[in-house]
């Protein structure tokens, strides 16, 4: 197979619809909009979310909730995670940004204990779950809170 020889999957396209180009087409004159009306029209039809007059179901419902401003939105990593790293690594929040573990820092780093871990690490973090301490320790390595 060359470069020149790919074609998409049989199916997987479809020529587009060429419309008001004659009649002989299918499409011309209305061009599939069918006689006058708003929908007819060039820039008509409805905003989504009209119903034609009636309270929108939107307007309908009534709100719930808030947003809290001041929550702390924590980068949640579990142990099982770390064993990316070398023996007797400290693993900081800067560290874990630079290898991808985590997108963001936002206001803190937490660990989670979900899964295993198998070296000896020392961990930064801003926040450590109960087990997560419990299995970082075990493994011989040590939590330090930030």
């Amino acid at each position: 197979m060359r470069l020149h020889e790919l074609k998409p999957a049989q199916g997987s396209t479809s020529t587009p619809k060429r419309k008001g180009r004659g009649i002989g087409s299918g499409l011309g004159k209305t061009a599939g909009r069918g006689h006058k009306g708003q929908k007819a029209r060039s820039g008509g039809g409805v905003r989504p979310g009209f119903e034609g007059g009636q309270m929108p179901l939107v307007r309908r419902l009534p709100k719930r909730g808030f947003t809290n401003i001041f929550a702390r939105v924590y980068s949640e990593l579990n142990v099982e995670d770390l064993n990316c790293f070398e023996k007797d690594t400290v693993v900081t929040p800067e560290v874990l940004k630079e290898c991808g573990l985590i997108k963001k820092l936002n206001d803190g780093v937490k660990i989670l204990g979900e899964g295993e871990l198998t070296r000896q690490l020392t961990v930064k973090a801003h926040k450590f779950s109960k087990s997560a301490q419990q299995k970082i320790e075990s493994a011989g390595g040590s939590t330090e809170v930030l």
